[in-house]
This record gives structure tokens, C-alpha cells and sequence, in this order.
């Protein structure tokens, strides 16, 4: 059997921490599905479209990724794509009791869709789309946080000087 996991979140913007989730989670699922979510909740930066766009460009050289955007319930999306398995990053204990909350109602809706938590990579447990978008706001460099076309769209977002 396939297995097949769906990667989601705002990815607004996509960081390094995303991609390590992203790319360690290849190594355990046959293919992933990056979904962008339109979290109504939230005021991006960048349009749905912008944060496909990005993903599509940082992940164009892994081979069983694939980006997709759905705005319904995550566990819908699963099901329509025939998924098993939802991935989730988590950087802090803070993080697993709100994920572990998503993940039990999502077991409600669909008891064969299975949550698989990764912790992230030590260097990246601070990050946040939140954080870099506020340092990028400021014109300080963002490029150890985030791919250099992130760090471009960023640039052109706060129309500001140069980041490093």
C-alpha cells in the first residue's frame, strides 16, 4: 500500500522549519501533499496563489512532494486524495497540546486517517512564519530562516532595503 500524507498548514511564508518537516517526512511517506490552508482566521501576506507559488519553487527538487491548497476541513482533503496519514511539525510543548486537540477531532471525523507529530530540527524550534515576517518587516536579514526566493517575496512585500 501507498502511503500518502498530507503536509498542512498557512505557510505564510514557507521557512526552513516547514522544509525540514517537509523533507524529513519524505524519507518516511511514499508521497506528500503540501495543502495550503486559507485559515480564515488569519491575515496573510501573501495570497494563497504566492504561498503555492513559493512552495512549488523550494520543493521543485524533491521528487514525491507535491502542493495543493483546499479550503474545507483538512480531514475532507484527506479523504479526497485517498491520504492515510496527516504530517505535523511541532517546535514546543506549547505546539502539541493545540495539535493534539486537532488531531483527536480529526480521528472523530475519520478513524483510518492516522496524525504522525515530527518533532523539528533543533535549529528551527523557534521559528515561526509570525516571527520571520516580523523581522523581515524591519529589513533584518532573514536568510538563515528562509529559502532566498522567500527572502526576495519578502523583500518585495515590505518594499524596503535589501535583507541579507
Amino acid at each position: 500500500m501507498t502511503s500518502i500524507a498530507v503536509c498542512p498548514g498557512s505557510f505564510d511564508p514557507v521557512t526552513y522549519g516547514h522544509l525540514d518537516i517537509i523533507k524529513r517526512g519524505t524519507r518516511v511517506f511514499d508521497h506528500i501533499n503540501i495543502v495550503v490552508l486559507n485559515n480564515q482566521g488569519k491575515n496573510p501576506l501573501f495570497s494563497v496563489e504566492e504561498r503555492v507559488e513559493l512552495l512549488n519553487e523550494v520543493t521543485k527538487d524533491i521528487n514525491n512532494v507535491k502542493v495543493d491548497t483546499y479550503n474545507g476541513l483538512l480531514i475532507d482533503y484527506a479523504k479526497s486524495i485517498n491520504a492515510n496519514a496527516i504530517l505535523r511539525g511541532l517546535r514546543a510543548v506549547s505546539d502539541f497540546e493545540y495539535e493534539m486537540k486537532i488531531a483527536s477531532i480529526n480521528r472523530k471525523l475519520d478513524e483510518e486517517i492516522e496524525t504522525f507529530f515530527m518533532m523539528t530540527n533543533n535549529q528551527y524550534s523557534f521559528l515561526s512564519s509570525s516571527i520571520v515576517k516580523e523581522i523581515a518587516k524591519y529589513h533584518a536579514p532573514v536568510s538563515d530562516l528562509v529559502p532566498e526566493i522567500v527572502q526576495e517575496a519578502l523583500r518585495k512585500k515590505y518594499s524596503g532595503s535589501p535583507l541579507e
